[in-house]
Order: C-alpha cells, then sequence, then structure tokens
C-alpha cells in the first residue's frame, strides 16, 4: 500500500526505511541549517528528533529558515519546528528542549539513547564541546561549517575537517579540535570565500534591533552579524540529511533492500 514515504523506501527498500524510522536524530540548533536539516530527515522517514535551540523566530529569519513565517514570528524555533514535523508524519516522536547549548548544559541535552548528532550552532565553543562529547560517547556526529555571508550553494562539499581549506570557521575548528586530541569528523564546508557584508541603517540589528520579546541571545551584542541568503544555507542542511540517511542505513551506492 502506498504511503507518505513510499518514493524514498523505492530507493532505498523497506528494511532501511524501518532503519530510519527507528532512529533517533538530535539537531543541535534550528536555525538556516538545522531547520533543513530537520526538514530533510522528517520527509526521507527518519522517526524520532531531539530538537535543541534557546532561540525565537525573529523577523530577519524569514528569508532563510523553513519554519520562519509571519504566523511564527515570536515563537520557540523547536517548538514550531516540532509542529512542522508532526504535520508531515503524525506519528513521529520529537523531543524538544529551549535551550542554549554549552558546556554546562551538555548532561542534560546529550543522551547516551541518540543514532546521530547534527551540530548546527553557530558558537565555537558549544560546536567544540559537541563533537568532544559525542566522540566520546560514540555517538556519530557531522558538523557544518560557516554558512553565512555567502551566494554560491555549489561551492559546499562534504569532507573531514583536517580536509578543508577556505572556511575560516573550519580553521578555528581544525586547530581546535587537534590540540584535543580528535582526529576525524565528518563536515559540511564551502569553499567560497566569505563576502564582508553592508552595514546599512536598513540591514543593522545594532540600531533596529527587532529581536522578538525574550530573547536572551540578542543580535546587538554580537560582534557581527552575517548576511544570509534562503539557497545557502538550505542547501548545507539537506547536504547534511543525505548524509545522516546515507550514514543510518549504512548506504554504499547500491540499493539496501535485500533480495
Amino acid at each position: 500500500m502506498l504511503h507518505a514515504f513510499s518514493r524514498i523506501e523505492m530507493l532505498i527498500g523497506t528494511e532501511s526505511l524501518n532503519k530510519l524510522n527507528n532512529s533517533k536524530v538530535a539537531v543541535f540548533g534550528i536555525g538556516g541549517v538545522g531547520s533543513y536539516v530537520v526538514e530533510g530527515l522528517v520527509r526521507s522517514g527518519v522517526g524520532k528528533f531531539v530538537l535543541v535551540d534557546d532561540d525565537c523566530v525573529c523577523l530577519t529569519n524569514i528569508n532563510r529558515q523553513i519554519h520562519a513565517t509571519r504566523k511564527t514570528v515570536g515563537k520557540p524555533k523547536v517548538e514550531v519546528m516540532r509542529d512542522r514535523i508532526l504535520e508531515i508524519n503524525p506519528k513521529a516522536e520529537v523531543t524538544t528542549y529551549q535551550r542554549f547549548y554549552m558546556p554546562d548544559t551538555a548532561e542534560e541535552l546529550i543522551k547516551d539513547d541518540y543514532d546521530y548528532i547534527v551540530d548546527a550552532v553557530d558558537t565555537v565553543t558549544a560546536k567544540i564541546d559537541l563533537v568532544v562529547r559525542a566522540k566520546e560517547k560514540g555517538i556519530p556526529i557531522i558538523s557544518c561549517m560557516g554558512a553565512g555571508n555567502k551566494l554560491d550553494p555549489t561551492k559546499f562539499e562534504v569532507a573531514d575537517i583536517y580536509e578543508t581549506s577556505i572556511d575560516p570557521l573550519a580553521k578555528v575548528m581544525r586547530k581546535e579540535l587537534r590540540s584535543r586530541g580528535i582526529d576525524s569528523l565528518k563536515v559540511v564546508y564551502s569553499k567560497e570565500v566569505p563576502i564582508k557584508p553592508l552595514e546599512m541603517e536598513t540591514t543593522s540589528c545594532k540600531t533596529g534591533c527587532v529581536c522578538p520579546s525574550g530573547t536572551t541571545r540578542k543580535c546587538t551584542v554580537r560582534h557581527q552579524v552575517p548576511g544570509s541568503a534562503a539557497f545557502v544555507p538550505s542547501v548545507a542542511g539537506l547536504i547534511i540529511a543525505g548524509e545522516v540517511v546515507k550514514d543510518l542505513i549504512q548506504y554504499t551506492g547500491r540499493s539496501n533492500e535485500k533480495s
């Protein structure tokens, strides 16, 4: 009988689809990249989610985050993404944490039963700690490097962190992870040289902040707010979703259906 995930079942087989349905994926950061990771995963049949993000949808998120609409501005990102998941797959299991991931919240947010972790957060301290703890627990993890200040989605690549180049965030991550003895990390990164964002009255968060009421980490305190386009972080997110799916079903380039 046809069902919502029949088309991907045709590619990966029933056994692999069941594997996805029973897999629990934790996505840290439900923004421009993370929201599309979740979108790609739920539409591929992943059945269990953990969503972690302390932020609420902002007016400036509308141009690039799939859960951001005029109706969702001001609402917690994890809640609107949970609702979107359940509209696609009402049987999905979704746990949400409206928390900011940092070393002091790690014990609460990283559980041993995760089958995969996606790092889509935007602070270096959080990214490094997340990777180190995932490695210690033996949980597969994929990390997204910089997706802001870019306009060419064709420059994204999947690689090990120590094979990356050009991306400034990847350079920092290489240094920090090497010093902590981390010998490998799958990442999605861009070879596009970052564009310097324009600072204008119409785009400045420092003078025209529209962060929702109750926002704890306002853009006004950030060193620099990056520019972003709809077609760049979304592509990074969907690439990550594809990597997670392929890893979970141990895809080798041929159908996983046993004859």
